[in-house]
Protein backbone atom coordinates (compact mmCIF):
# COMPACT_ATOMS: atom_id res chain seq x y z
CA UNK A 1 0.00 0.00 0.00
CA UNK A 2 1.43 3.47 -0.87
CA UNK A 3 0.19 5.61 1.85
CA UNK A 4 -0.20 9.54 0.76
CA UNK A 5 1.78 11.62 2.79
CA UNK A 6 3.94 15.34 2.74
CA UNK A 7 7.24 15.83 3.40
CA UNK A 8 8.50 18.85 5.04
CA UNK A 9 12.20 18.60 4.82
CA UNK A 10 14.89 20.71 5.99
CA UNK A 11 18.25 19.26 5.67
CA UNK A 12 19.66 15.75 4.61
CA UNK A 13 21.59 15.63 7.65
CA UNK A 14 18.77 16.59 9.75
CA UNK A 15 17.12 13.54 11.97
CA UNK A 16 13.70 12.62 10.95
CA UNK A 17 10.14 13.00 12.67
CA UNK A 18 7.23 10.92 11.42
CA UNK A 19 3.79 11.97 12.76
CA UNK A 20 0.77 9.75 12.29
CA UNK A 21 -3.02 11.05 13.32
CA UNK A 22 -5.65 9.36 14.67
CA UNK A 23 -9.30 7.87 13.82
CA UNK A 24 -11.17 10.11 11.54
CA UNK A 25 -7.97 12.32 10.56
CA UNK A 26 -5.59 13.19 8.39
CA UNK A 27 -2.03 14.49 8.06
CA UNK A 28 -3.34 18.40 8.19
CA UNK A 29 -4.65 17.29 12.03
CA UNK A 30 -0.68 17.35 13.45
CA UNK A 31 0.05 20.34 11.74
CA UNK A 32 0.68 22.35 14.76
CA UNK A 33 3.63 20.47 15.61
CA UNK A 34 4.90 19.72 12.06
CA UNK A 35 5.25 23.52 11.81
CA UNK A 36 6.83 23.47 15.34
CA UNK A 37 9.74 21.07 14.36
CA UNK A 38 10.39 21.35 11.10
CA UNK A 39 13.18 23.72 11.19
CA UNK A 40 15.21 21.19 13.03
CA UNK A 41 13.48 18.17 12.01
CA UNK A 42 12.60 16.57 8.38
CA UNK A 43 9.08 15.78 9.00
CA UNK A 44 7.08 13.47 7.58
CA UNK A 45 3.26 13.46 7.95
CA UNK A 46 1.35 10.81 7.12
CA UNK A 47 -2.24 9.55 6.05
CA UNK A 48 -3.55 6.26 7.61
CA UNK A 49 -5.18 3.90 5.64
CA UNK A 50 -8.55 4.41 4.93
CA UNK A 51 -7.78 8.07 6.41
CA UNK A 52 -7.29 11.25 3.83
CA UNK A 53 -5.87 11.14 0.44
CA UNK A 54 -4.65 7.16 1.54
CA UNK A 55 -6.18 3.61 -0.40
CA UNK A 56 -9.11 2.61 1.42
CA UNK A 57 -8.94 -0.51 2.24
CA UNK A 58 -11.34 -3.74 2.88
CA UNK A 59 -10.71 -4.01 6.66
CA UNK A 60 -8.34 -1.60 8.50
CA UNK A 61 -5.30 -3.07 10.53
CA UNK A 62 -3.43 -1.79 12.79
CA UNK A 63 -0.28 -4.28 11.45
CA UNK A 64 -1.41 -3.54 7.93
CA UNK A 65 -1.04 0.28 8.72
CA UNK A 66 2.14 0.32 10.56
CA UNK A 67 4.00 -1.80 8.14
CA UNK A 68 2.51 0.48 5.11
CA UNK A 69 4.23 3.28 7.44
CA UNK A 70 7.76 0.94 7.49
CA UNK A 71 7.23 0.47 3.29
CA UNK A 72 7.21 4.57 3.16
CA UNK A 73 10.10 4.93 5.34
CA UNK A 74 12.07 2.02 3.16
CA UNK A 75 10.50 4.02 0.08
CA UNK A 76 12.01 7.49 1.08
CA UNK A 77 15.43 5.80 2.32
CA UNK A 78 15.00 6.83 5.86
CA UNK A 79 16.85 4.73 8.06
CA UNK A 80 15.90 5.98 11.58
CA UNK A 81 13.54 7.96 12.63
CA UNK A 82 11.13 9.52 15.95
CA UNK A 83 8.13 8.69 15.47
CA UNK A 84 4.96 10.22 17.28
CA UNK A 85 1.44 8.98 17.21
CA UNK A 86 -2.21 10.36 18.84
CA UNK A 87 -4.74 8.32 19.39
CA UNK A 88 -5.35 6.01 16.71
CA UNK A 89 -2.23 7.19 15.35
CA UNK A 90 -0.56 6.34 18.36
CA UNK A 91 -1.49 2.95 18.26
CA UNK A 92 0.44 2.27 15.13
CA UNK A 93 2.97 4.18 15.82
CA UNK A 94 3.73 1.35 19.50
CA UNK A 95 2.76 -1.56 16.71
CA UNK A 96 5.53 0.03 14.11
CA UNK A 97 8.36 0.43 17.13
CA UNK A 98 7.81 -3.20 18.43
CA UNK A 99 7.70 -4.47 14.78
CA UNK A 100 10.64 -2.78 13.72
CA UNK A 101 12.78 -1.37 16.77
CA UNK A 102 15.60 -0.84 15.07
CA UNK A 103 14.29 1.97 12.62
CA UNK A 104 12.74 4.25 15.56
CA UNK A 105 15.08 5.96 17.60
CA UNK A 106 11.99 7.83 19.87
CA UNK A 107 8.79 6.69 20.23
CA UNK A 108 6.17 9.52 21.63
CA UNK A 109 2.73 8.26 22.50
CA UNK A 110 -0.15 10.94 22.38
CA UNK A 111 -3.51 9.82 24.66
CA UNK A 112 -3.36 6.28 24.39
CA UNK A 113 -2.33 2.85 25.38
CA UNK A 114 -1.25 -0.50 24.67
CA UNK A 115 -4.43 -1.77 25.82
CA UNK A 116 -8.30 -2.96 24.40
CA UNK A 117 -10.71 -0.26 24.55
CA UNK A 118 -14.52 -0.31 24.98
CA UNK A 119 -16.51 0.96 22.06
CA UNK A 120 -17.10 4.86 22.44
CA UNK A 121 -17.66 6.43 18.90
CA UNK A 122 -21.45 5.15 18.25
CA UNK A 123 -22.84 8.60 18.55
CA UNK A 124 -19.87 9.87 15.99
CA UNK A 125 -21.12 6.91 13.41
CA UNK A 126 -24.23 7.77 13.79
CA UNK A 127 -23.35 11.24 13.27
CA UNK A 128 -21.48 10.25 10.33
CA UNK A 129 -24.17 7.98 9.17
CA UNK A 130 -26.85 10.79 8.93
CA UNK A 131 -25.57 12.83 6.77
CA UNK A 132 -27.45 12.98 3.55
CA UNK A 133 -24.49 13.13 0.71
CA UNK A 134 -26.56 13.62 -2.07
CA UNK A 135 -28.74 15.99 -1.42
CA UNK A 136 -26.78 18.92 1.48
CA UNK A 137 -25.50 21.71 -0.49
CA UNK A 138 -22.84 22.76 2.17
CA UNK A 139 -21.25 22.11 5.47
CA UNK A 140 -23.57 23.86 7.44
CA UNK A 141 -26.21 21.17 6.52
CA UNK A 142 -23.74 18.74 7.33
CA UNK A 143 -23.75 19.66 10.56
CA UNK A 144 -27.05 20.25 11.45
CA UNK A 145 -28.10 16.39 10.65
CA UNK A 146 -24.86 15.67 12.54
CA UNK A 147 -25.47 17.54 15.38
CA UNK A 148 -28.37 15.39 16.71
CA UNK A 149 -26.18 12.80 17.93
CA UNK A 150 -22.42 14.57 17.88
CA UNK A 151 -23.37 16.97 20.75
CA UNK A 152 -19.96 18.63 21.08
CA UNK A 153 -19.24 20.92 17.97
CA UNK A 154 -15.78 20.66 17.94
CA UNK A 155 -15.61 16.90 17.69
CA UNK A 156 -18.33 17.95 14.73
CA UNK A 157 -15.92 20.43 13.22
CA UNK A 158 -13.19 17.97 13.56
CA UNK A 159 -15.18 15.44 10.86
CA UNK A 160 -16.18 18.23 8.66
CA UNK A 161 -12.61 18.90 7.94
CA UNK A 162 -12.69 15.52 5.84
CA UNK A 163 -15.89 16.61 4.01
CA UNK A 164 -15.08 17.83 0.47
CA UNK A 165 -16.77 18.21 -2.85
CA UNK A 166 -15.39 16.16 -5.93
CA UNK A 167 -14.89 17.56 -9.33
CA UNK A 168 -18.40 16.74 -10.11
CA UNK A 169 -19.41 18.70 -6.78
CA UNK A 170 -20.60 15.62 -5.03
CA UNK A 171 -19.80 15.73 -1.81
CA UNK A 172 -17.95 13.03 0.12
CA UNK A 173 -15.80 12.01 2.77
CA UNK A 174 -12.10 12.13 2.59
CA UNK A 175 -12.24 8.89 4.80
CA UNK A 176 -13.74 5.05 4.87
CA UNK A 177 -16.52 6.14 6.62
CA UNK A 178 -18.17 2.36 5.68
CA UNK A 179 -14.84 0.57 6.27
CA UNK A 180 -13.73 2.11 9.65
CA UNK A 181 -16.91 1.22 10.92
CA UNK A 182 -16.31 -2.30 9.96
CA UNK A 183 -13.24 -2.44 10.92
CA UNK A 184 -13.44 -0.67 14.60
CA UNK A 185 -13.71 -3.95 16.26
CA UNK A 186 -9.98 -4.10 15.46
CA UNK A 187 -9.22 -0.52 15.94
CA UNK A 188 -10.13 -0.54 19.40
CA UNK A 189 -8.26 -4.20 20.04
CA UNK A 190 -4.85 -4.40 20.96
CA UNK A 191 -3.09 -7.48 19.48
CA UNK A 192 -0.46 -9.02 22.43
CA UNK A 193 3.27 -9.44 21.27
CA UNK A 194 6.14 -10.56 23.09
CA UNK A 195 8.05 -7.91 21.58
CA UNK A 196 9.60 -4.48 23.00
CA UNK A 197 10.95 -1.45 22.09
CA UNK A 198 13.36 -0.60 24.67
CA UNK A 199 13.87 2.48 22.81
CA UNK A 200 13.15 6.30 24.52
CA UNK A 201 9.51 6.46 24.76
CA UNK A 202 7.57 8.88 26.21
CA UNK A 203 3.23 8.58 26.76
CA UNK A 204 1.50 11.91 27.04
CA UNK A 205 -1.95 12.14 28.59
CA UNK A 206 -4.29 14.57 28.60
CA UNK A 207 -5.38 15.21 32.53
CA UNK A 208 -8.91 15.07 31.77
CA UNK A 209 -8.84 12.17 29.46
CA UNK A 210 -9.73 8.55 30.69
CA UNK A 211 -7.67 7.06 27.34
CA UNK A 212 -4.56 6.41 29.65
CA UNK A 213 -5.04 5.20 33.58
CA UNK A 214 -2.91 3.96 36.18
CA UNK A 215 -4.98 1.00 35.20
CA UNK A 216 -2.45 0.58 32.11
CA UNK A 217 0.72 1.36 33.86
CA UNK A 218 1.50 -2.54 33.67
CA UNK A 219 0.70 -2.92 29.75
CA UNK A 220 2.72 -0.22 29.08
CA UNK A 221 5.65 -1.23 30.88
CA UNK A 222 5.25 -4.98 29.26
CA UNK A 223 6.10 -3.66 26.46
CA UNK A 224 7.80 -0.28 26.69
CA UNK A 225 10.17 -1.23 29.71
CA UNK A 226 11.75 2.47 29.45
CA UNK A 227 8.78 4.45 28.97
CA UNK A 228 8.43 7.50 30.44
CA UNK A 229 4.79 9.57 31.50
CA UNK A 230 4.15 12.92 31.32
CA UNK A 231 0.54 14.58 32.26
CA UNK A 232 -0.61 17.94 30.65
CA UNK A 233 -2.94 19.88 32.91
CA UNK A 234 -6.61 20.94 31.84
CA UNK A 235 -6.46 19.13 28.77
CA UNK A 236 -8.75 16.01 27.46
CA UNK A 237 -7.85 13.77 24.78
CA UNK A 238 -7.03 16.36 22.19
CA UNK A 239 -4.15 17.61 24.13
CA UNK A 240 -1.78 18.63 21.32
CA UNK A 241 -4.56 21.21 19.84
CA UNK A 242 -5.59 22.43 23.49
CA UNK A 243 -2.06 23.16 24.50
CA UNK A 244 0.29 23.05 21.56
CA UNK A 245 3.50 24.73 23.69
CA UNK A 246 3.42 22.70 25.82
CA UNK A 247 2.89 19.54 24.20
CA UNK A 248 5.53 20.73 21.37
CA UNK A 249 7.66 21.59 24.70
CA UNK A 250 7.50 18.36 26.23
CA UNK A 251 8.26 16.53 23.10
CA UNK A 252 10.88 18.85 22.39
CA UNK A 253 12.80 17.49 25.69
CA UNK A 254 12.02 14.31 24.66
CA UNK A 255 13.61 14.25 20.80
CA UNK A 256 16.55 15.80 22.31
CA UNK A 257 17.40 12.78 23.86
CA UNK A 258 20.39 10.56 22.99
CA UNK A 259 18.99 6.99 22.38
Amino acid sequence: MELNYKLSKSQTSSPWLILIHGLFGNADNLAGIKRHFESDFNVLSIDLPDHGESPWTSLFSIDDAAEAVFELMQSLEISRSAVLGHSLGGKVAMRLALSHSDVISHLIVADIAPVKYDHSHQAVFDGLNSVPLSTIQSRKDAEKEMAAHVKEPGVRQFLLKSLYQDDSGAWKWRFNVEGLIASYSHIIDWEQTNQTFDGITLFIKGSESDYITSAYRDEISRYFPNAKAHIIEGTGHWLHAEKPAAFNSIVERTLKKSS
